[in-house]
């Protein structure tokens, strides 16, 4: 929990502050004084009556109430002081620095698990332990540096880890990203980047609260309340990205299914982040980076018009943006025309605009009043402006501030020489702005921004489905895989579309079958989970005799119980399924299917409920794509139906959570239907 002794406390005690500020102790103290703290600072150092400045008790016993208790001792003391503060000093938030707890060992487990018990008594904040601590605009609570002067339009930012929290500022700060706070909730003991996320969103103020957030996070542990305000900080108007740790696939559970095997707790985290639309950054760099955009407005297109003085920055901007699925529009016609006249001879506003290396501010300032005014077809523009050092460039940069102020289109300001222009590059970071140094890395952070998604907030009315016979068909089920005939029933109450089928155990079962259905037929062994891997399924069978050979052949299989025949159908394979991934829920995937799935993995994943604009919107990414719309005289499938198989199948996952794996492998699909050739429902009720 959070409450307001944390965040704007009237008194503040540092428990183990010292004169030594190379310990976190002295650090943090030091950092609250230079910060110009307004409230009562006390120090509990029982070997001084003064530390740096300040007052020291001895104890807690008749030293005066504490809102904040930040505690940098050993952890063994901690449960200790936390319960006299708690009982002498009425302290309602503590800030635990100290390592040592549940991260270490089982002693500091215990310890751990003492303290918790201590403020949710109280009804006190906990943060930490074994964190850097927290900034709020009332007071610098961390031990580190650097301390960033915090500013009310800068972003918040909520690190699991406090190291990399410093590490992450370290690469934010020199591009000009400002922050508004900062928690680092190290062990999440009561208080996790979840919870703090929620007190964003509780307490966000439309004209007063930071619209950008940050967030390095290593272990998703209530991923429900992330999505859920998230999302609701995103209707609001913020705008988040975040690093998750920790995705290597040495953690992923053997399964299986397909979808077991491609589902797994980092592809649920990407899918959590898609549907609360937060956008996802793998590096200190790449999130330093996409906050950058964040600050500016956002494009309202994917049109980019590129202005330089360098050939070779534009060169490798435009690819990047290109290869990103922006458009980097091509500029003609008379207003071209009237912009080119205006600058040196040899310059060009094809697009990229390039005013050559002698261009000056004048020129720059007609080039952004003309992608400002004259170009309908240009949504955001990036300046690459560097210098050689022959003279100072305070000029441009000053024609840049302005029109990034006046604009009405984003501007995005490209500075790369760090040295040779620093001093000038400090400057207009001085007045508030921010530089992007590297075009590559601004492209790919653009290219993230633009193309993030956010279904969470989507409205739909979920397929009618027949949800008493389902549950009918799952409560009397055992765990484990459904038998062909349940299968069958749960597609049908679920409104999927199937192939026909039948099973046979005998000779005499199967051919009467045959001739029900047709030739040419499809033959499959039941029981064995996979069946092309043990030789069970057999493709066009044309006849009587055929018919016979395949079937004594398949029932001699290992665990083979019957064999089933469907009619030969032909079309698209396409795949969809679910996964039941621990406390993120159900998973859907869809994609190319067959053997494809295996060998390209095109797949893509949304977490339930999933309405028709997200499943559209899982259809049209997949790389295949272009094979579902149709290729080389090819009708292509019914994207409608498929949209419609991927909807009934979050539906279903709703009514019958006991399913934990479920694949639909292959779906055929033409340009009228979409039908499930095969499927397999394994179910996991928590009560057996």
């Amino acid at each position: 929990m959070i409450n307001s002794q944390l965040i704007n406390p009237g008194s503040i005690v540092v428990v183990g502050g010292s004169e030594d500020i190379s310990k976190p102790g002295g650090k943090v103290l030091m950092n609250i004084i230079e910060g110009g703290f307004s409230g009562n600072l006390l120090v509990i150092n029982p070997k001084s009556d003064k530390v740096q400045g300040i007052k020291s008790y001895s104890e807690t016993v008749g030293m005066p109430d504490a809102d904040l208790a930040i505690l940098a001792i050993a952890a063994k003391y901690c449960p200790d002081v936390i319960e006299e503060l708690i009982s002498n000093n009425n302290t309602k938030a503590f800030i635990i620095l100290s390592a040592g707890f549940g991260e270490e060992n089982k002693e500091g487990e215990e310890f751990e698990q003492k303290i918790v018990s201590l403020a949710d008594q109280a009804g006190a904040s906990l943060i930490g332990p074994n964190c850097i601590g927290v900034l709020t605009r009332s007071y610098n609570g961390v031990f580190t540096q650097p301390v960033p002067k915090l500013d009310p339009g800068g972003v918040d930012f909520i690190s699991g880890s406090g190291a990399t929290a410093v590490f992450i500022m370290e690469s934010a700060i020199p591009n000009g990203v400002t922050f508004s706070s900062l928690f680092s909730v190290g062990n999440s003991s009561q208080t996790g980047v979840e919870d703090v996320l929620k007190y964003y969103d509780e307490t966000f103020d439309p004209d007063k609260s930071s619209k950008v957030k940050l967030i390095y996070i290593e272990s998703i542990s209530k991923p429900d309340l992330l999505l859920k305000h998230a999302a609701s900080l995103i209707s609001k108007g913020c705008r988040i990205a975040a690093i998750k740790a920790g995705t290597s696939e040495a953690g992923s559970r053997a399964a299986s299914s397909h979808t077991g095997a491609l589902a797994n707790p980092d592809v649920a985290v990407d899918a959590l982040f898609k549907k609360a639309g937060i956008i996802r950054c793998y590096s200190r760099q790449e999130l330093a980076a996409v906050a950058s955009v964040l600050m500016h407005p956002e494009p309202k297109g994917r049109n980019i018009a590129i202005v330089t003085h360098a050939g070779g920055p534009a060169v490798m901007m435009t690819d990047a943006l290109s290869n990103g699925g922006m458009n980097i529009p091509h500029l003609e016609g008379d207003k071209a025309e009237a912009l080119l006249e205006k600058l040196f001879p040899g310059s060009s506003v094809s697009n990229p605009i390039d005013f050559l290396a002698t261009g000056n501010a004048d020129q720059l300032g007609h080039i952004l009043d003309a992608c400002e005014n004259d170009f309908d077809n240009i949504d955001a523009v990036a300046v690459i402006f560097g210098s050689p050092g022959l003279f100072p460039v305070d000029e441009v940069y000053n024609v840049l501030d302005s029109r990034m102020r006046s604009s009405g289109k984003p501007i995005y300001p490209v500075l790369p020489s760090l040295i040779t222009a620093g001093r000038e590059v400090n400057d207009f970071l001085a007045k508030g702005r921010l530089n992007f140094p590297d075009e590559v890395v601004f492209a790919k952070a653009l290219i993230k921004v633009v193309n993030k998604t956010f279904f969470a907030g989507e409205l739909f009315d979920r397929p009618m489905i027949d949800e008493k016979k389902i549950r009918e068909i799952i409560d009397h089920a055992s765990n484990g895989y459904l038998s062909p005939v349940e299968n069958r029933e749960v597609l049908d109450a679920a409104g999927i579309e199937r192939v026909e089928e039948a099973e046979a155990t005998t000779v005499d079962k199967i051919v009467e079958a045959a001739e029900k259905i047709g030739y040419p037929l499809v033959m499959k062994v039941v029981g064995p989970v996979h069946k092309s891997d043990v030789g069970g399924v057999v493709l066009n069978v044309n006849s009587k005799i055929q018919l016979g050979e395949e079937f004594n052949r398949l029932m001699k299989i290992p665990d083979a119980v019957a064999v089933m025949l469907q009619p030969m159908l032909a079309g698209t394979e396409l795949f969809a399924g679910a996964k039941k991934e621990g406390e993120f829920g159900h998973l859907v995937l869809c994609g190319l299917g067959g053997i494809f799935i295996e060998v390209l993995k095109d797949v893509n994943v949304a977490l339930v409920p999933v309405g028709e604009a997200e499943a559209t919107e899982m259809i049209k990414t997949l790389k295949g794509y272009k094979i579902l719309e149709g290729i080389r005289g090819d009708k292509g499938v019914n994207i409608e139906k498929y949209v419609d198989t991927i909807t009934r199948l979050s539906r279903l996952l709703e009514v019958a959570p006991d399913i934990c794996e479920l694949d639909l492998n292959p779906l055929l699909g033409t340009s009228d239907n979409i039908i499930a050739v095969d499927a397999r429902i394994r179910i996991e009720k928590m009560s057996q």
